[in-house]
């Protein structure tokens, strides 16, 4: 029986349609951590930089006991910088939210769809997430390894450290030989976890 269990999650993965309807619950994240990470071309603790973000909402759907949907907007104003101190922090963190980088007056939020929960066995996370991630604009699709624990009505997910090319979302200085130094990878991770409210939505 546990064999035919875990072929069937092996086989299986939760996808989610976005068809909203009265009657829906909300589950909304409650507690957030989200880090990142940026690195120069050679990849050393001296140049690499970190810090984190603040998840401005967050919150599943469910169809009775059915996750359906996931969405998620980060505040990118408040984009901080842990490594470094004093004049140095305000320059980077003045670079990064700048036009040049994030744009953050331009674009204050970023976003995250969930799309889809693959179960994973025999591996360091219990699933692969999949959804479009939308950053000055742009949304492209990704994935990337998580441990996610669904019950009824709470979610708790906590990703690997995963990376995104910020290229990709037009990250970079333009015309400027300082970009040739930087990685385009940027690492993310985060985690969560929810709370239910008791609610149906609206038709």
């Amino acid at each position: 029986m546990k064999r035919l269990l875990l072929f069937v999650m092996m086989c299986a993965s939760i996808s989610f349609t976005f068809a909203q309807k009265k009657g829906d619950k909300i589950s909304k994240v409650v507690t957030s951590e989200i880090k990142w990470w940026g690195h120069k071309v050679v990849k050393t603790v001296p140049t690499s930089h970190y810090g984190s973000l603040k998840l401005k909402s967050g919150k599943f759907t469910f169809d009775k006991t059915v996750l359906v949907d996931g969405e998620f907007v980060i505040d990118m104003r408040s984009l901080t910088v842990a490594d470094l101190s004093g004049a140095d922090q305000e320059k980077l963190t003045n670079d990064l939210k700048g036009y040049t980088f994030f744009d953050v007056k331009k674009f204050p939020t970023a976003k995250f769809h969930l799309k889809k929960i693959i179960p994973l066995a025999n591996s360091e996370y219990n699933s692969t997430i999949v959804g479009d991630v939308t950053i000055k604009g742009i949304r492209k699709t990704i994935s990337f390894p998580a441990n996610a624990h669904i019950t009824q009505f709470t979610v708790e997910i906590e990703s690997s450290r995963f990376s995104l090319n910020r290229k990709d979302f037009k990250v970079f200085y333009q015309s400027s030989l300082k970009d040739y130094f930087i990685k385009d990878e940027m690492d993310i991770q985060f985690k969560l976890s929810t709370q239910k409210v008791d609610n149906e939505r609206p038709r």
